[in-house]
Formats: C-alpha cells, sequence, structure tokens
C-alpha cells in the first residue's frame, strides 16, 4: 500500500520595492506618475504614500521614523489645503502654498541624487584602478558616527496610529460631505486656537485627553477636525504634548494625549 507524500512547502514572498529613504519614495511616485514635482498633487501622493506605509504593516515590517515623519508632513500639508483660507506672504500679499517647502526639498534632494549617482560612478572607475586600502575601514568608522541614537527617534508607532486615525475621520467627511470651494469667509476656528484649546485640556499634571474624545468632538464639523490636527501636530513638533499607547487595549486608535515633562 503506498503512501501519499505531501510535496514540499514552497513559501511564496512579497517583495516590495526598496526606497533609500521617504523622499526617494516621494521622488519615484512623482517620476513613475509623470508628476510636475514644481505642482505636486498633495492628496494623491499622500494616499500612494500611505498606502505603501500599509503594506509594510500588513507585512509586518518595521516602518522608520522618518518614513512616519514624512507622512505627518503630508497630512499636515494636505489639511492645510482643504481649510478655505491659508497664510498670507507679509511682503507679497499672496497666499503661501503649504506645499513650497516640500517641493523645494524633493527638488534638493533631486540634485543631490544625481550627484551622488555621479560620484558613484567616479568611486567605481577609481576603486577599478587603484586599491581599495582602507576605504572601508574608514567607511564603518564614519558610519558608526552618524548613527542615531533612541533619544534622536520619536514614538513613531503612536504617530502612525495617529496619521491612519486622521486619514479614515478625514475619508467620512469626503463621502458624506460636498468638497469645500476655495472661498474667503470667517472661519470658527485657527491654529492658535485650537493649540491654546489643546493645551488646556491637558493642563492639569497627569491629565490626559483620550484621543478617541478629540476626534469625537468634531465627528460632524471637518474644519473643526483639521484645525485640530495641525495644531497637534504643531504642539508635538514643538515638543509641548506628547504621544501615549494604551497597552492594555487592542483598539487601534487607544492612545491618549498629555502634556510633556
Amino acid at each position: 500500500m503506498s503512501s501519499l507524500v505531501a510535496p514540499p512547502f514552497t513559501p511564496f514572498a512579497i517583495r516590495l520595492p526598496l526606497f533609500e529613504g521617504p523622499s526617494d519614495l516621494l521622488l519615484f511616485f512623482i517620476e513613475r506618475d509623470e508628476l510636475d514635482i514644481h505642482d505636486i498633487p498633495i492628496a494623491r501622493i499622500t494616499a500612494d504614500f500611505m498606502a505603501y506605509l500599509r503594506q509594510l504593516e500588513a507585512l509586518d515590517v518595521e516602518v522608520a521614523a522618518d518614513f512616519i515623519l514624512t507622512a505627518a508632513t503630508l497630512m499636515r500639508i494636505k489639511a492645510k489645503l482643504l481649510l478655505p483660507r491659508r497664510d498670507l506672504d507679509v511682503a507679497t500679499g499672496q497666499e503661501i502654498d503649504p506645499r513650497q517647502d516640500l517641493i523645494r526639498h524633493l527638488l534638493e534632494y533631486r540634485r543631490f541624487k544625481t550627484a551622488v549617482a555621479e560620484l558613484a560612478a567616479l568611486e567605481a572607475d577609481m576603486l577599478a584602478r587603484y586599491p581599495r586600502g582602507y576605504a572601508e575601514a574608514e567607511q564603518r568608522a564614519v558610519a558608526k558616527k552618524t548613527v542615531a541614537t533612541p533619544e534622536d527617534e520619536l514614538h513613531d508607532v503612536t504617530l502612525y496610529k495617529l496619521l491612519r486615525t486622521f486619514e479614515r475621520a478625514l475619508a467620512r467627511f469626503e463621502h458624506t460631505q460636498e468638497r469645500l470651494t476655495h472661498t474667503v469667509y470667517t472661519s470658527a476656528y485657527s491654529v492658535p486656537e485650537q493649540k491654546e484649546y489643546l493645551r488646556r485640556a491637558v493642563a492639569a499634571p497627569g491629565q490626559r485627553l483620550p484621543f478617541d474624545n478629540l476626534i469625537g468632538k468634531f465627528a460632524t464639523d471637518r474644519l473643526g477636525l483639521i484645525f485640530t490636527f495641525i495644531a497637534l501636530l504643531e504642539l508635538l513638533q514643538l515638543g509641548e504634548l506628547r504621544l501615549g499607547e494604551e497597552i492594555e487595549t487592542p483598539e487601534f486608535n487607544a492612545f491618549w494625549v498629555e502634556a510633556a515633562a
């Protein structure tokens, strides 16, 4: 009686493109879709960027802090572009494009990347002519000096949860409300006022603000949600507030905001 032998299991692999950093990923999207780098469609490129991070998350790949910070920058720009009025340049009186710093950075990065490619070609040519000597040891010494310490990194997991939560909250408005027209009118909110609101909410020592409560307050108020999100990002960047995670619950939105020590 012959026994059936199961064929050996061959695991399949999902491969994602590797990028040197978030700027490399953004530049890839721009070049892939032949976008104008001087007029970046933020909503589109943010969706692509967040989709890439979700792919990493689904594959249980740790997302680096610089990718999380870039996602925060993109979401902040997207939020500012949704506002009915924008900041004005004092000198010209013209509206300030929230994308301008990102565009400037990507132009500089593209020039840098081109220069690196040219230097790499020169290095390959030089190595073909001369022995390597102590080049590898020197590179290791430089690498040790440039390694980031834990103190330099943000608590990126909770910040990523914040971005995902805001992304989903904003998506609800896109399905239930018409898009805001670009009309100048008096808003009930401002970023400075929402920053004060957040400061007061966690002013007492040890007081925490559950993020679900914060989002819930603006469940039907798109502008309130956007202004508060921008204010929160600015206070996190200034180091006035910090995010914390509730370890005992598996809920995705289970984290809190408190004043930094």
